[in-house]
This record gives C-alpha cells, sequence and structure tokens, in this order.
C-alpha cells in the first residue's frame, strides 16, 4: 500500500491528503519541506548578511553594480535563462568582463539577481550522487543517505543547478564546462526536500526525493544529496524551491489577465495514442486476433496476417487526418527507416464517431524479408519487430510517422492457445509542432519532434545515473520467457486465469432468459420456475452480474448499499493482511493487475468494508477471491451485498466460526460420501494417509475460485446460488469421478502435486469444463443424505469428548473461557474507549451548540435593533405620506380651478369667434349689395353703362387729354369706386387678421388640451384620481 500512496502522477488531480505530503490538487503540485517556510526565510536573510560582508571584497564592474539594484543577500551565484539575454550583449566591455567570469563560475561568488528569466541558476553546488528510498518522506532516511553520501564523497561531481521559476519547469544539472544537460527532474515529480542538521557535517548539504515512473505499479524513489560551498547557499536554493512551487506559469497568468496572447510562433505539444493488432488467417476466408501475453503477441509460422492499426488524438487543437501513406514493418528495433518493409493497405478512414483513425494492412510473412519473423522461436525467447505508419495530418507540410516496437512469440501453425488476452498494444506519441506560415500564406505547422513514451521513460531512467554511476543495460532482443500458462509445468495456474467467451451460440437460450427475467422482475419475491434448468446450462456472460443479483435476493438492496459507502470510510485492525491479499489475488486477471489500479483499489475497499461490517468473522484469508469473481461482473457496491449475502444467507461464514467447527463436519461429510461412492479412491487415501483437509479446504473456504480457471469459477458460482451448498459437494465429487484414473496412479506427493497443479488445468477448454458441470448436476447429494452424516459426526465427536481425559478437557473449555474472557475484556475496552471518544464529540458538540447559541443571540439582538430602526422608519414614512397626501389634494383643487378657468377662457374665445364670423359675415354681405346697387345705377345710367362690361367688371376708358369728356358724374363716380374699393380691401385686410387671431387661439386651445390630457397620464394625477376615487368612496356611505 505504500507504494500506491507514494506514486506520483499528475493525471491524479483530485487526490487529497491528511498531511503535508505531496500531493497534486487540480493540477497544482505542493511540496513538502523540513521545518517551517518562515524558518528558512529567516535563515536566507542571516545567512544573507553574512555573506554581504563576505562578498563585499569582491571586484565588481559599474555596469554590474547597476545591475544590481534588486539584489537579494546571496552567497551563491546566480544567472538566469531568459528571453531578455541580448542585454548583456549591449554591455560592451561590461559583458565581457562577465563572460570572463562565466568561465569559471563553477566557484564564483557573485551576487545573483532576482528571478525574472525562466529559471534560476546555482554556481558552486556539487552533486554527491543518489540512492533508492522506499519512504520518499521520512526525515531519518533523508538523513541518513545524506551523511553516508557525504562521507563517501570521491566521486562527487560539480553541476550548476538551474531552479525553474514556475511550477511547470524542470530542475535541471549542467555541466559547468559545458553548459550541456546532465539530468532534469519535473518539479511536480519531486516529492520532499531537506537541508542538512546546522550542527553537523551535512551543514552545507541539502537534498530531495524525487518520484520516477508513470504508475504506481512501475514507479521508484530516488534520494539526490548535493553539497553548497557556502552553507548559507542552501537556504536560498530551497527557498527557491518553495517559491518555485508556490508560482503560478507565466503563461496561465498572460491568459487570466488576458494583457498579451501566446506567441503565435510557440511550440505546442499533441499527443497520438496508436494502438496495434495482428490478425491471423484462420483457413476459413476470416482473420482471428493473435493473442497477447504480458505484451508479447502470439504469432503463428506462415500464416497470412493483417495488420489494424487505430490512431486517437489529443492537443491544445483538433488535427484531421488526411490519409495514411504507408505502413511498414520490419524485424528488430532501432531500424533504420530504409529498413522498413512496406506492406500493402487494405483500408483508412475514420470511425462513425469520427474520433478513431483506423488502417488496415496486409502482411505476408513468408517473404524472405521477414524469415526471422516467420521462424518458431525458441522456448525462452523473444524476437522483437517493428511496425511504422506514415500519415499525412492537414496543416503539417510532411508525413508523420509513429514507430511500434513490440516483442513476439512465433509458435507452429498447429498451437493452440488456451489463455490469453486480445487487447491492442497501444503507444503513446508526443510530437511537437511548430506553427508556420505556407509560402501561400496559410498557417500550418512544422514538425520538431516525434517521440514516445518509451523513450521518454527510458531516458528518464537512464538520466537517474546522471552518466557518473552505473548505466542501464540496454534490452536484448531475446529475453527469458515467462512459463507460458497453457503449458503442462509444474507451475500451478494462476488465479483469474482463462478467457470467458460472451457469445452465445444458442439463440433460444437468450430468449428463454429475456422472458424468465421480465416475469421475475415484475415479481422479486418469486423465483420462475425454468430458473434452475436455465441455470444448470449456464448464465450467458453479459446477464450472469443481474441474475446473480436475483438469485442472491441483493437485488436494489438500499439498506446495504447505504451501509457500504459508511463502512468505506472507517478503519479496519485487518488492513494491511487485506492489502497483502489484495495484491496475489486474481494476479493473471487485467483488472487486478496493477497496483494501486481500479481493480485492486475497488477490492481492498470491499474486503475492509466486511472486515468492519461483521465483527465476530472480520477479515478472512479467501474472502477476496470470492469478492473479486463478483467485481467481474457488478460494481462494488452491488458486489458488497451479495458478498453479505452469501456469507450470512448461504451460511458460509458458519465455516469460521468455532474454531472452524462447521468447516471440519464439511470435511466429513465430503469424506462419507467419497468412501460410498469411490470406496477404491478412499481407501487409497487412507492408505496414504491423506486426509480431506490437504486439499478440500481452500474449495469451501474461496468455492473453488482461487485456483480454477474463470469460466469453471463463474458456472460453479451460478449453481452455487441458484442450488445453495450442497452444489459444493457435487463439484468436489465431479472433480474427483473425473480424475480418479490420475490420483490412483500417485503417490501422497503426487497426490498433493495433482490437487495443486494438474487439477485445475485440466479444466481450462470449455469442453471439460461442460463436462465437469454436467456431471455435478447428474450426481445426487441429497440434504437427507447430509443430515445422516452430521449425526454420524456429532455422535463421534460425543464419543471422542467421552474417550478424552477429563482434565484435558477441562484445560481446553478453560482455555476457551479465557480466551472469551480476554476477547469480552477487549470489547470491554473498545465500547470504553468508544464511550470516551463520544462523550469527547458529544462535548464538542455541546461547545459547539454554546458557540451557535451566541451567535443566534447576537443575531437576535441585532435583529430587534433592526427592528425598532424599521418601526421607527415606518412612523417616519407615515408622517411623510399622511403630508404627501395633503399636498396632493390641495393640488389636486388647484389643478381643477385652472382647469375650470381655462374651460371658461375657451367658451368666451369660441363665442368671440362665433360673433367675429358673423360680423365679418354681415360686412361682406352689405358689401356685396352695395356693389351690386351701384353697378345697377351704373347700368341704368347712360353714359356710366359703358363702364361695365357684359360681366359686369368696370371697364374704364383711356384717359383722354380732352378736358371737355370730363365731367363732374364721372369724377364723382370714380371717387365712389376708388372708396368702395378701399372699404373693400380694409374689409378683407380685418377678415384676414381675424382668420389669423382665430388660429392663434386654436393653437393654444390644442395645446392646453394636448397638456390636460398628459397631466391625466402621469403618475401624480393618477395618484390624485386615486385619492379622489377614495374620497368621494369614503363620502357615499355617508350621504
Amino acid at each position: 500500500m505504500a507504494t500506491t500512496e507514494d506514486a506520483v502522477s499528475r493525471e491524479s488531480v483530485e487526490s487529497s491528503s491528511t498531511g503535508d505530503e505531496f500531493v497534486v490538487v487540480n493540477g497544482e503540485p505542493k511540496l513538502k519541506f523540513t521545518g517551517d517556510f518562515n524558518d528558512i526565510c529567516d535563515a536566507m536573510m542571516s545567512d544573507g548578511n553574512a555573506g554581504e560582508s563576505r562578498l563585499s571584497t569582491s571586484p565588481m564592474s559599474q555596469s554590474e553594480s547597476k545591475d544590481l539594484s534588486h539584489v537579494m543577500p546571496s552567497s551563491q551565484s546566480v544567472n538566469f535563462y531568459s528571453d531578455d539575454i541580448a542585454t548583456t550583449e549591449n554591455n560592451g566591455d561590461a559583458g565581457d568582463e562577465q563572460l570572463g567570469q562565466g568561465q569559471d563560475r563553477s566557484r564564483s561568488t557573485s551576487l545573483p539577481s532576482l528571478p525574472l528569466g525562466d529559471c534560476t541558476v546555482f554556481n558552486g553546488v556539487t552533486y554527491l550522487g543518489c540512492a533508492m528510498v522506499n519512504a520518499p518522506r521520512s526525515e531519518v532516511e533523508i538523513y541518513r543517505n545524506m551523511a553516508v553520501l557525504n562521507s563517501q564523497s570521491q566521486g562527487a561531481i560539480p553541476i550548476i543547478l538551474s531552479v525553474p521559476s514556475t511550477s511547470e519547469g524542470n530542475v535541471r544539472l549542467l555541466d559547468p564546462a559545458s553548459d550541456s544537460d546532465i539530468a532534469s527532474f519535473r518539479i511536480h515529480r519531486i516529492l520532499f526536500c531537506a537541508r542538512g542538521p546546522p550542527d553537523s557535517p551535512e551543514k552545507q548539504c541539502f537534498a530531495f526525493t524525487c518520484s520516477h515512473g508513470d504508475s504506481a505499479e512501475n514507479a521508484i524513489f530516488q534520494c539526490h544529496v548535493f553539497r553548497c560551498d557556502l552553507s548559507e547557499a542552501v537556504a536560498k536554493i530551497l527557498y527557491c524551491f518553495a517559491t518555485t512551487f508556490r508560482r503560478v506559469p507565466r503563461k496561465e497568468r498572460m491568459s487570466s489577465h488576458g494583457s498579451l496572447a501566446e506567441a503565435p510562433d510557440a511550440e505546442q505539444e499533441f499527443t497520438f495514442t496508436v494502438g496495434l493488432e495482428f490478425k491471423e488467417d484462420d483457413g476459413k476466408g476470416n482473420y482471428s486476433t493473435c493473442p497477447k501475453d504480458k505484451n508479447v503477441f502470439k504469432l503463428k509460422v506462415n500464416c497470412e496476417k493483417r495488420l489494424a492499426i487505430n490512431v486517437q488524438h489529443s492537443g491544445p487543437q483538433q488535427l484531421r487526418i488526411e490519409r495514411c501513406f504507408g505502413l511498414l514493418i520490419s524485424p528488430g528495433r532501432n531500424v533504420k527507416h530504409s529498413d522498413m518493409q512496406l506492406i500493402e493497405l487494405v483500408n483508412m478512414g475514420y470511425t462513425q464517431d469520427e474520433r478513431t483513425y483506423t488502417i488496415s494492412g496486409h502482411w505476408d510473412p513468408s517473404e524472405k524479408c521477414f524469415e526471422i519473423l516467420n521462424t518458431e522461436t525458441e522456448k525462452d525467447t523473444r524476437v522483437f519487430l517493428t511496425v511504422a505508419v506514415d500519415l499525412v495530418i492537414f496543416g503539417i507540410q510532411e508525413p508523420v510517422r509513429f514507430a511500434l516496437e513490440v516483442r513476439a512469440k512465433v509458435f507452429p501453425v498447429t498451437e493452440r492457445f488456451w489463455q490469453f488476452t486480445k487487447k491492442p498494444h497501444y503507444e503513446r506519441f508526443h510530437v511537437m509542432l511548430k506553427p508556420v506560415t505556407n509560402p501561400d500564406g496559410e498557417a500550418g505547422y512544422e514538425v520538431l519532434k516525434v517521440e514516445s513514451q518509451t523513450d521518454r521513460d527510458r531516458r528518464a531512467t537512464l538520466s537517474l545515473s546522471l552518466g557518473a554511476t552505473s548505466k542501464v543495460p540496454p534490452e536484448t532482443i531475446q529475453t527469458p520467457q515467462e512459463p507460458e500458462e497453457e503449458s503442462d509445468t509444474d507451475e500451478p495456474l494462476l488465479s483469474g486465469s482463462g478467457n470467458v467467451s460472451k457469445e452465445v451460440k444458442d439463440c433460444n437460450l437468450l430468449e428463454a432468459w429475456a422472458e424468465v427475467l421480465t416475469r421475475w422482475h415484475g415479481n422479486l419475491a418469486l423465483r420462475p420456475k425454468q430458473v434452475t434448468g436455465l441455470v444448470r446450462k449456464g448464465i450467458p456472460e453479459a446477464l450472469r452480474g443481474e441474475v446473480w443479483q436475483l438469485l442472491a435476493g441483493a437485488q436494489d438492496n438500499q439498506q446495504l448499499l447505504e451501509a457500504y459507502r459508511i463502512l468505506i470510510t472507517k478503519d479496519s485492525p485487518s488492513e494491511a493482511v487485506i492489502q497483502r491479499d489484495v495484491n496475489r489475488t486474481f494476479p493473471a486477471h487485467d483488472f487486478f493487475k496493477e497496483s494501486g489500479g481500479l481493480g485492486q483499489d475497488s477490492l481492498y475497499r470491499i474486503s475492509k468494508a466486511y472486515s468492519v461490517y461483521d465483527e465476530d468473522i472480520g477479515y478472512v484469508q479467501g474472502l477476496s477471491f470470492l469478492a473479486a469473481a463478483l467485481l467481474l461482473h457488478m460494481p462494488e457496491e452491488q458486489a458488497f451485498c451479495v458478498l453479505t449475502k452469501i456469507l450470512y444467507e448461504y451460511g458460509m461464514r458458519d465455516l469460521f466460526k468455532q474454531g472452524f467447527e462447521e468447516l471440519h463436519l464439511k470435511f466429513y461429510q465430503l469424506e462419507r460420501l467419497i468412501q460410498d461412492q469411490m470406496s477404491d479412491l478412499h481407501g487409497h487415501f487412507v492408505d496414504m494417509g491423506l486426509e480431506i483437509h490437504m486439499f478440500a479446504s481452500q474449495w469451501f473456504l474461496t468455492l473453488f475460485t482461487a485456483k480454477f480457471p474463470l469460466h469453471v469459477v463463474f458456472h460453479i458460482l451460478d449453481l452455487y446460488l441458484s442450488e445453495g451448498n450442497l452444489v459444493i459437494f457435487s463439484v468436489a465429487l465431479s472433480l474427483l469421478k473425473l480424475s480418479r484414473k490420475d490420483l490412483l496412479s500417485h503417490d501422497f506427493e503426487g497426490v498433493l502435486k495433482y490437487f495443486r497443479v494438474q487439477l485445475p488445468k485440466r479444466f481450462r477448454t470449455e469442453e471439460a469444463a461442460m463436462e465437469l458441470m454436467q456431471t455435478a448436476v447428474s450426481l445426487k447429494v441429497t440434504a437427507k443424505k447430509m443430515k445422516k452424516y452430521e449425526k454420524e459426526y456429532q455422535a463421534m465427536k460425543e464419543h471422542e469428548l467421552q474417550q478424552e481425559d477429563p482434565l484435558e478437557r477441562y484445560d481446553r473449555e478453560n482455555k476457551r473461557l479465557l480466551e472469551n474472557n480476554m476477547r469480552l475484556e477487549q470489547e470491554n475496552d473498545d465500547l470504553a474507549h468508544e464511550l470516551v471518544e463520544c462523550k469527547l464529540v458529544l462535548r464538542s458538540e455541546v461547545d459547539n451548540l454554546q458557540d451557535h447559541n451566541e451567535i443566534l443571540d447576537r443575531d437576535l439582538t441585532q435583529t430587534s435593533k433592526a427592528l425598532k430602526e424599521t418601526e421607527e422608519e415606518k412612523k417616519r414614512l407615515e408622517v411623510e405620506s399622511a403630508q404627501l397626501k395633503e399636498m396632493c389634494r390641495r393640488e389636486l383643487e388647484r389643478a381643477e380651478q385652472e382647469s375650470s378657468r381655462n374651460a371658461a377662457i375657451i367658451s368666451d374665445y369660441k363665442q368671440i369667434c362665433s360673433q367675429l364670423s358673423e360680423r365679418l359675415e354681415a360686412q361682406q354681405k352689405a358689401a356685396r349689395e352695395e356693389l351690386m346697387r351701384i353697378k345697377c345705377q351704373i347700368k341704368n345710367c347712360d353714359s356710366c353703362s359703358k363702364l361695365l362690361d357684359a360681366d359686369g367688371k368696370i371697364k374704364l376708358p383711356e384717359p383722354q387729354n380732352n378736358e371737355g369728356d370730363d365731367n363732374t358724374d364721372a369724377a364723382l363716380l370714380k371717387r365712389q369706386v376708388r372708396e368702395l374699393e378701399l372699404e373693400l380691401a380694409q374689409t378683407k385686410l380685418a377678415l384676414v387678421e381675424s382668420e389669423c387671431r382665430k388660429q392663434d387661439l386654436t393653437h393654444q386651445l390644442n395645446a392646453a388640451l394636448t397638456e390636460l390630457q398628459a397631466s391625466r397620464n402621469t403618475w401624480f394625477h393618477k395618484t390624485l384620481s386615486s385619492i379622489r376615487d377614495v374620497a368621494h368612496t369614503k363620502k357615499d356611505p355617508k350621504e
């Protein structure tokens, strides 16, 4: 479990810790330091003062003193790698002086600058070496390694230590002579930092522990020790480490503030996951997937093959694959591109979900260039082969090649594989791309580097030695082979072996199960009659989880589900034993292989929860195998419910009670069955002195789940959940009956070895397993017969007790009572401890409630004060409301008076206009009458009638100079006409003026009406209207 807790993975973004240990929470790394961080700062400042006095004699140029206006005290020289390095080139001689100092900077004593760049570089540091540790957070182990490496520092290496400025960088060890990288460590993998004790020879030393590996299964921990030339530099370095872990990367700050955009030509990393499968011609026109055992493909000679490759992509931007440029293969690894052999492409394209790009190619291994891959390999050897795929990706100028190096073992064409997995081989590739612009002006990418995850891990492993320690030997092409699971060796079959097929050949069987399950879900209390017969044929793999829950009566058991959620939070005294058993449960199954993986974690939680749930029994060995079989078919909550039902309602927990008395009864019953049904085998066992418990104890305690193949285990559990405990005897008798001849031919050691090794391997095939289960179903083991054997066993025990010496019996009884007494005392102590804890918890809760009560009292006082202030505010608002109403009433009266006055004005205006119109009409009529009269008089006058034309218009004669023609009448008439015309013009002018006045009054009237209408629509008018309505309403009852 320690390995699981110590493994570091940046993908575990939701991990938590109860201490100050390094964890990764939401992607932010945290670091544990020895001592307080403030103490490190104080030590750094105190050491810095000494450093200043020591360094005061160091010569510096004016340019250097100018650049050190923001210096923090230190005794080590510090430089910074950043994008602004070019500034030193503009300093003239000062830059040359700094360059000269840089040649001997490994022992320089100049002052540092603040970390303005990407990293802080410390000179004068010596690397003492590294050591592997088991507890990376143990100060004792760190100090011990520090003392050992400091005393044995003959092979120490002078280095330059580069500490990044943010938590996303690498700690780098540089060669002082060439500035080349010796090793680098990711910040998020550093778990622990410590400095040497100040009163010890290690006061100038510091160390950090680092995790290497991608998972808890392959994680290793190393302690790297360093020594500084000056002791005060240690605090500076640890302070730099601390600020590094607390500092957000610059690019994150830029994105959060939005002040700076990401550089358009910044390198970007894209990840491609490539999966590889081999398929072989089965001779029927089809291709079947080649099995794979521990990342080793099992191939057959002289069989045409298909290569299936699938590619998935993830990265900052979406890249789409255009096509596959070529599919290549070659024997060996680290092969040259020119040695790769091109094979025929069959098809390519995206799947329906548009997430995976698949490529298929045809490979004929019988060609001469593939002779190594078409030759049977020796028993303990492997061969390497490299498969490469060239992909054309939109936006990338050149094809990208992904090369997968895999191992294979070549078998004869007649070889049959029993236990295997058909999962593809996956490799992750990291592609570094740089945005570029094509000559056509289109944006694209340039490939900088393509690196596989395997190469990264290999380089990280090689860097552990730092180039000065022992080198990792290269892996040879042919390596020793693990024993094949299907071979007849002396090694027992690993638990969890076997491949369970989900294919159902009988379609009627699925239809029958569908009908039965429909009726069963309709009435869970009544099991359909057809269930027993269907179970004996074997439950389809896809339905096992559901049917097992129904058979055990654990379907939707909310009580147990809720109990499980509480139990997994409690501690168990058997956690160490559980963890040990979990690591060796079903090691052959992929779900439980990985230490700290999902399978082992779920199995650990179930086992721990049951040990807390069943206090009488606790955790017992063998329980994990049964739980693992359940976990393969249902979630862990439902698996816990079914496990609890099996142990309680099927009576399995009784086997572990009272000194395994019930288990001994089962042994006796099985022995009697063997004696009755296979007397020769029973006699053989008696002659050899072989007792039943020597081979059958694991059958009863694990329900055959520990050693047998999974398809046998699952079918046995089918029958056990359906028919009960008698199935164990039926299966045991079937195993003995089918192996009868072999058992009779072996001696004592041979029989035990047969039960341990050969017997489970015998039923690796589906045919052998089906024969076993049919034999078990055909055997008749009745409850009546078992009851008879139980009575015989009890009578035998009573007889043994009577024959036993009373002193021995009393001693045994006394021992049992003492054990019970100790158990009760332990329970009493536990209860007393629990009582004390409960009292402490209650006391704490009471204190919390009292504090909460005080808070509520303060809130009540504040609320009462606020209520009083609110009431006063209410009274003030009521007074203001009354005043507002009075003001509104006065304004309403004034508005009504103004409205009445405006109405009177309008009425007078209308009357005046009417009178003026009448007067104008009268004057016009009189003028017309007078004009007609004058025209009549003129017409009646002989001399004046000439002045009028036929239309009645005045026709003035041409002026003549003859004064004799002028007479007094004509002059008089002209004068009268002029007067009339003048009067007519004045009348018209008066008429026009009256029309203008009328229009002005009309405009004023319309404006007044508009203002009046607008005033009625305002809130003030509405308020006045509502007040007036209320006033009228109040007046009406009085009237």
